[in-house]
């Protein structure tokens, strides 16, 4: 499963944010707007591929010098808990500590909590709704 940074724009950023939309957004009723997508292109935007087709991916903005955040993590449905998550996971915290950040935070979603701390993030702060459902803050240190 080859992964790879994806230019903002390309045909390959297009399949991202489809398959975003398909697992993040409609299931809310929410859509992107343009606005928003377009802020992107200062992002790292990853994603996990068979053959050309998009198969997972994340984001990771800049917070401050020494902070990124993950967001907008993503696999198709009839490919989850078959490693692609934890796979785009290990690439992204890889991606971020080359970058010289020396932690990740994300807000996520309470469903995936347990995801995450299987990889040493922990929860810090209180339940919050964000995008109409229930997140926590988390993070974890890279260095």
């Amino acid at each position: 499963m080859p992964l790879k940074i994806i230019d903002h724009g390309s045909p390959e950023y297009q399949q991202m944010i489809r398959l975003r939309d398909e697992i993040l957004r409609k299931p809310l009723g929410l859509y992107f707007d343009p606005e928003d997508l377009n802020k992107e292109k200062d992002d790292v935007l990853m994603g996990a591929f068979e053959e050309d087709k998009l198969i997972g991916c994340c984001v990771l903005t800049r917070f401050n010098s020494t902070t990124c955040r993950l967001r907008q993590m993503a696999v198709s449905s009839n490919l989850q808990q078959k490693g692609i998550g934890a796979t785009l996971m290990n690439f992204a915290e890889n991606v971020a500590r080359e970058k010289g950040y020396e932690k990740l935070m994300m807000h996520a979603r309470k469903s995936a909590v347990g995801f995450y701390q299987r990889f040493g993030y922990t929860i810090s702060g209180n339940e919050f709704q964000e995008v109409t459902i229930p997140h926590y803050a988390m993070e974890k240190r890279l260095r």
